[in-house]
Parts: structure tokens; C-alpha cells; sequence
């Protein structure tokens, strides 16, 4: 405790504003609890960038943490990219101070002489992704914390491809950040570099987005009843137009959540996964007979989708569900326009569901799979320039159409979702029966989430325990089934258990476990790299005679997942 009282008082000194001075003070002289939690650490770069509480101290997002982060950026890029004007984009969601902290972010970058894009209000993520390569920047900057709390806020950092960082700069730039000391942040800002935008990029990204979000001219849209909700987050500024803009004339807003707000009063998360988070918007697709209900994620790159059971009842979709029958009718796009040729791929995630591989194959597409998050399906873009990027996606309610946009986006995302409904509508279908279809003819695929959340120091070795436990105690049998392999991303390697060899994955290192059954059945498991959670992915699929067994067969998957949680000791 004296080390982090010690590094508590350093923000005492004049390098740290009054006001700061007055917040340390304080925890300090009630012997605040959270006091070791703010300075044990600093605050670190994971899978989706900087993630944190607001507040004074290493630990927590505020000016001080964010200017460094900032001026270990522009160190790095004044060091790697010749360039005679260096340009960075800066975004921002509704999240409290996402304004300020992106103009300090704004002046530092300026004060390095480094010339800054900055959008005049709130926009969506994949907006900022987008602007990096329309404006020909060097790097981008996106101020959220995605679907977090309302405590919370964070800082993604994008390359000139418009993906977030990956090797090597990643690595480059947390070494820069890494050896600063906060009295070297240069936060005196230069405003003659510093140049507001937004309506002309809006423009020129909704035109984008309905160009890829489109499947066929001939699809009737006003005839599909939509719900969407934006949760008081980013979408609120470019879904509705977006929509609008592609022909979709019957779209109702959630009105109670379009106000953009911080504090996402009218839900307890605002996170799209959440059946909760989409109630209102379910409770009025049911008042007024809707076709399909959509929300959004807080910075709009994460969408759920709610749509009719073969009952009539609203069903919220996972995202394997959503990706997987996204990903039919892109194929089925290119197909029929002729545009398949060998040089195609689909981009998925090591948890994410299999059953996109087996749709891919049916058109004789690759898919290649990467570690978690979208960087690496935005790296496979990169990768492979002589390949076309059909799209891409994972578990967690992420989607990516095309390669205009180098993240997941809930714009084209919602504009996609909502041509497979008219589509299947006009057809005498639903997005639902569709679903079933795939079912029927490759397997029932269920996948199933649950993250355990472990605050603080010992909730951090706790979760180090539990996968050192299966790392090296690994299971034998998963519900009496024999577990066939373990594969081990922070080793490289694959075991198969039942002969011993031993197989090496060609991927990056990640902390993650995934064990794999002789009849399918997967479970995963991997901390968060942005939050104090262990997550966990379970993966089971059986066949479907007729769409008649769906409901007897989901029970089934589902009660089959529960034993699994069960066993593991997980509930």
C-alpha cells in the first residue's frame, strides 16, 4: 500500500491541474477504498483499445492518462511515418466527456504539429474508420466506451487502413506511451491545425453505406415495418438517413431512447445483446406490428436484431445468428452478379460460429479466421489485396460489409439486416424461417455467452487461475462427450488428446483456450482485454430434420449448454 500511496502523491505535483490536485487529495485523506484500484496499474491498451472508469489516476480514463496515450501516438507516428503534414481523425460518441477528452486529445496531437480532423459532434464509429482513408490520415481516434457502463469511457486508436491498431504498431506505440512520464505530455494546443468537419464526410459515408448495404434493386422496402432504437447513443445521426436514403419508408424510432445521453436512463446497459436493452423497442415492433426491431451499441458499431419466430413472437438473434445469415445473402449477392471467381474470402473469429465456415464452403469461399476482434478481419483486408473481402463478423453483434469501412458497422449492418427481411418478406418468407433453412440443410448450430466479471487485483488473479486450471488440468469429457483437442492461443499449439500431437497455430498469441469435442461441441474461454471479466463461448449443434423441429431442437441445445455451464461449475 505505500508503493501506491507513494504513486498517488506524484499527482500532486505541478504537472497535474488544480482541480486533479483536489480529487487525489481527498481519496488520499479518507483513505478512499478504490484508491489501490485507481494507481496498482496503468491503464493498458487491450483488444478494443483503452477502456476504463472516469476519474483521477493511472488506473482511470481522465485528461492525464488520455495525453499520454495521445503524445505516445504522435511520438510514434513523428518516428514512423515520413511524412512532410502528418493527419489524425478524431471521433466521439455521447459518453460523458467524450467532447472534452477529444479536443485535449485534439490540442495534443496539434501542439505536435500533427494536423487534426475533428467532427464538429457526436458520430458513429465506423464513420471515423471510414474518414481515416477518405481524408488520407495517417491514424484515427475514437473517444467511447462502446456499450460499458455509464462510469466508463476509452480511446481506439486506427491506422492509416482504417482498422485499430494491430503488430507492429500497437506494440510501437505502447512502448512510447509506456516510457513517457506525464510531465512530458504537450498539451498546448496549435488550433490553426485543428479543423472541424461533418455534414460533407456524412454525406459521402451513408452514400457508401447504401451502395454495401444493398442486395438487389428489385427489393420491395416499404413494404417492411422497422423498429429501431439507438439506445441514446451515436446511430441516432446516421441509421435513420441511412435508411431513408436506400428506400426504407416505415421506420419507427424508439422516441424515449433517440436522445443521445450519457447516462442511458431507459436501460440498465445500454448493450444491444441485452433482450432487456431492446424491451421498448420490442414492446412497440408488438403495439404497431412490426416486421423487425434493430438497435445499436452507444458508438453504432455493434447491432441486435429482434424479428418474428415461426409463432409470431419477437425473438431477439445472437450475433452468430445475425452473421451467419448475413453472410448467406452476400454470397448468394455475388453469386447471382457473377462475381464469383476463386478470389473471395468470408473473415470470422476463433469464437465465433463454425456454421459461417460450412455456408462458405457451400459457395466454395475461404474463411479465414483470426484472433478476437475486428482488427484482425480488418488485417486480413490488408493482407490479402489481391482478394475481395465479401464480409465479415463475429459473436459479439459485429459486422462488416465490405472493405469501405475497416470495423464493424451498424449502419450498413442495419441497412443488410433489413434487406434480408424485405427480401425474404416479398419472398413469403421471414429472417427467421430463413435462418431455419441453414439450419436444415448444415446443422442447428446454438451458441451461448456468459462472462464472469472480478474486479480489482485478486479478481485479476483469479481469472489467471482459472485458465491456468484448464491450461493445464484439461477436461476429459464435456457432458460424456470425449474432448478430442485443446487448443492453446498463448502457447501456439493444438493438442489433439486423444493421440498427443501436437499442432502449431499460425495466429498471434492471445490468452485464450478452446476445447473441441469429438462431436462438435466447442467451449472457449478468454479474459477481457478491456474489461475485469472472464468470457466464456459455448458452441453445440445437432441436425434439423424440418424448420417443424426448430423449437423441440433449440430446447434441446439449450438445456445441453446449461448442463455444460453446470459441470464446469460456471452458474
Amino acid at each position: 500500500m505505500t508503493e501506491i500511496l507513494d504513486k498517488a502523491k506524484q499527482w500532486l505535483s505541478p504537472t497535474f491541474d488544480i482541480e486533479t490536485q483536489e480529487e487525489i487529495t481527498q481519496l488520499i485523506t479518507s483513505n478512499a477504498p478504490d484508491l489501490a484500484d485507481r494507481f496498482y496499474k496503468d491503464m493498458e491498451f487491450g483488444t478494443g483499445g483503452m477502456r476504463g472508469i472516469m476519474g483521477a489516476g493511472t488506473n482511470r480514463v481522465n485528461k492525464y492518462t488520455l495525453g499520454r496515450a495521445t503524445q505516445g501516438l504522435s511520438n510514434y507516428l513523428l518516428e514512423n511515418v515520413q511524412k512532410e503534414q502528418l493527419k489524425v481523425v478524431i471521433a466521439y460518441d455521447c459518453r460523458h466527456n467524450s467532447k472534452k477528452f477529444a479536443k485535449i486529445v485534439a490540442n495534443v496531437l496539434s501542439a505536435n504539429n500533427i494536423k487534426v480532423f475533428l467532427f464538429e459532434d457526436l458520430r458513429a464509429t465506423p464513420e471515423l474508420s471510414f474518414t481515416v482513408r477518405h481524408l488520407d490520415c495517417d491514424a484515427g481516434i475514437v473517444l467511447t466506451a462502446s456499450h460499458n457502463p455509464s462510469e466508463y469511457n476509452g480511446y481506439k486508436v486506427y491506422w492509416a487502413d482504417g482498422g485499430q491498431i494491430v503488430p507492429p504498431h500497437d506494440g510501437g506505440i505502447i512502448n512510447n506511451v509506456n516510457a513517457l512520464d506525464f510531465s512530458e505530455i504537450n498539451f498546448n494546443a496549435n488550433d490553426a491545425l485543428i479543423e472541424i468537419i461533418g455534414t460533407e464526410v456524412d454525406t459521402v459515408f451513408i452514400e457508401a453505406s447504401v451502395k454495401n448495404g444493398s442486395l438487389s434493386e428489385s427489393i420491395d422496402r416499404k413494404n417492411l415495418k422497422i423498429v429501431f432504437t439507438s439506445l441514446h447513443g451515436t446511430s441516432i445521426v446516421s441509421v435513420p438517413d441511412a435508411l431513408e436514403k436506400a428506400g426504407y419508408s416505415d421506420v419507427h424510432l424508439v422516441a424515449e431512447q433517440s436522445v443521445p445521453d450519457g447516462d442511458f436512463p431507459t436501460v440498465t446497459s445500454p448493450n444491444p445483446e441485452e433482450p432487456e436493452a431492446l424491451k421498448m423497442a420490442t414492446d412497440l415492433a408488438n403495439k404497431i406490428g412490426a416486421d423487425i426491431v434493430i438497435g445499436t451499441d452507444p458508438d453504432c458499431d455493434r447491432l441486435g436484431v429482434a424479428v418474428r419466430d415461426t409463432e409470431g413472437n419477437m425473438k431477439l438473434m445472437n450475433g452468430n445468428q445475425t452473421m451467419v445469415l448475413m453472410t448467406q445473402f452476400l454470397l448468394k449477392k455475388w453469386k447471382e452478379a457473377g462475381k464469383m471467381n476463386g478470389k473471395q474470402f468470408i473473415g470470422s473469429t476463433i469464437v465465433s460460429t463454425e456454421l459461417v465456415n460450412a455456408i462458405a464452403a457451400n459457395y466454395n469461399v475461404e474463411t479465414k479466421v483470426g484472433l478476437t476482434g475486428f482488427k484482425w478481419i480488418a488485417k486480413m483486408v490488408q493482407d490479402f489485396p489481391e482478394l475481395d473481402f465479401i464480409g465479415g463478423g463475429e459473436e459479439s453483434f459485429g459486422y462488416m460489409v465490405g472493405d469501405f469501412v475497416r470495423d464493424k458497422d451498424a449502419v450498413t449492418a442495419t441497412l443488410l439486416a433489413c434487406e434480408v427481411a424485405a427480401y425474404a418478406k416479398q419472398h413469403g418468407s421471414s429472417f427467421y424461417e430463413e435462418l431455419l433453412d441453414i439450419y436444415v440443410k448444415n446443422s442447428f448450430y446454438k451458441e451461448h455467452l456468459i462472462a464472469i466479471t472480478k474486479k480489482g487485483m485478486d479478481g485479476a488473479a483469479e481469472i489467471q487461475q482459472m485458465l491456468s486450471t484448464m491450461r493445464n488440468n484439461p477436461l476429459k469429457e464435456i457432458d460424456g462427450e470425449q474432448v478430442a483437442s485443446l487448443s492453446d492461443y498463448q502457447a501456439s499449439t493444438r493438442k489433439d488428446l486423444i493421440t498427443g500431437e501436437i499442432t502449431t497455430i499460425d495466429l498471434p498469441k492471445s490468452n485464450v483456450l478452446i476445447y473441441q469435442t469429438i462431436k462438435g461441441t466447442r467451449i472457449a474461454a478468454r479474459p477481457s482485454g478491456t474489461e475485469p471479466k472472464i468470457k466464456f463461448y459455448f458452441s453445440v449443434n445437432t441436425n434439423l430434420a424440418s424448420k417443424e423441429h426448430a423449437k423441440k431442437v433449440e430446447l434441446e441445445l439449450d438445456t445441453k449448454i446449461q448442463r455444460i455451464i453446470k459441470e464446469m461449475k460456471l452458474n
